[in-house]
């Protein structure tokens, strides 16, 4: 998208920064959103994410005023999307090795850790904005649909996908907020059948990326505010909407709305969801949640196989 009067860090403060990207995100997402004027069509492994019926009274079908809004990373999708597609610019010939071996790292320990590290996320986007500037955007576009294909359709949780689902048949929008680029978040959500997208605006002029962010990455309190933009457009009464996530950081979003979730949660959010009594489920042991809102299709997959190197690379650490 066209620039919206960017602005370094030095001349805003970290709210209007955060406001900005938010609003940024809204926008990107509702243009997206209206472009898409047929539904998309289902995978043939939609199956797995309808095995299971929500509970009669959640979603409450019909009610337009409320949607769902999913985090990404280790919340619909195991591991993180940028690290992903990462790796489908370096087997393109984007960046040399050297940088294919900073996101394997990144990857590594985001996988082992369960929770988004500010330090090396910030790395990875300021590594993928040094690499995408200069090109155009139609052309990452094409590029991500590949990516997706060849890295992340086969990473996709089979219970979240059955929430998400849940959701749509009961005639709700479902959005994934991230901080992935909004163009790569915008293609996972239309690959899985959803609304749209909520994801981090890179500043591009003329159809080409300029390497700059329009305020800062949909991280943490950007979130709320992308959601909140979102749903005073939509009209959205947020008391009436549902948040999914995985970690801490996203608890001003997962606050907002009525129906929280904590998906696969970090050590931080599992302690807040439990305080404060919200839904918990995680996918990654089979455990069941202290509270269950929606059954989740039967199955989930084993990580693929990086986390073991992850764990032997942490014990040698130690």
């Amino acid at each position: 998208m066209a620039a919206l009067g960017w602005l370094t860090p030095r001349r805003r403060s970290a709210t209007a920064r955060s406001v900005l990207a938010g609003e940024a995100a809204a926008e990107a997402a509702r243009k997206s959103s209206l472009h898409a004027e047929q539904p998309a069509e289902r995978s043939t492994d939609e199956t797995l994410a309808t095995t299971a019926e929500p509970e009669p009274a959640f979603p409450v079908v019909g009610d337009e005023r409320a949607a769902a809004f999913f985090d990404l990373d280790n919340t619909v999708m195991q591991g993180a999307a940028i690290f992903h597609f990462g790796r489908g610019l370096y087997k393109r010939k984007f960046f040399q090795r050297r940088e294919l071996t900073r996101f394997a790292w990144q990857q590594a320990w985001f996988r082992l850790a369960g929770v988004e590290d500010p330090e090396h996320m910030q790395d990875a986007r300021d590594s993928a904005l040094s690499i995408v500037k200069g090109h155009r955007v139609s052309e990452l576009m094409s590029i991500g649909e590949e990516i997706y294909d060849e890295y992340m359709a086969d990473r996709i949780w089979p219970g979240t996908r059955a929430l998400a689902q849940a959701h749509l048949d009961a005639g709700q929008k479902v959005w994934l907020v991230t901080a992935a680029p909004v163009e790569t978040a915008t293609i996972i959500a239309r690959r899985l059948g959803l609304t749209g997208a909520l994801g981090t605006v890179a500043e591009s002029v003329d159809g080409v990326y300029t390497g700059r962010l329009v305020g800062e990455p949909l991280h943490g309190p950007a979130k709320a505010e992308a959601v909140r933009a979102l749903a005073a457009a939509e009209g959205l009464d947020l008391a009436r909407c549902a948040a999914y996530s995985d970690s801490h950081n996203d608890i001003p979003m997962l606050s907002l709305v009525g129906h929280p979730y904590a998906i696969n949660p970090d050590t931080k959010l599992r302690k807040h969801a439990r305080a404060l009594d919200w839904r918990l489920r995680d996918y990654r042991t089979g455990r069941k949640a202290a509270k269950v809102g929606i059954p989740a299709a039967a199955g989930v997959g084993a990580l693929a196989g990086g986390t073991a190197a992850a764990v032997a690379l942490h014990r040698r650490r130690r």
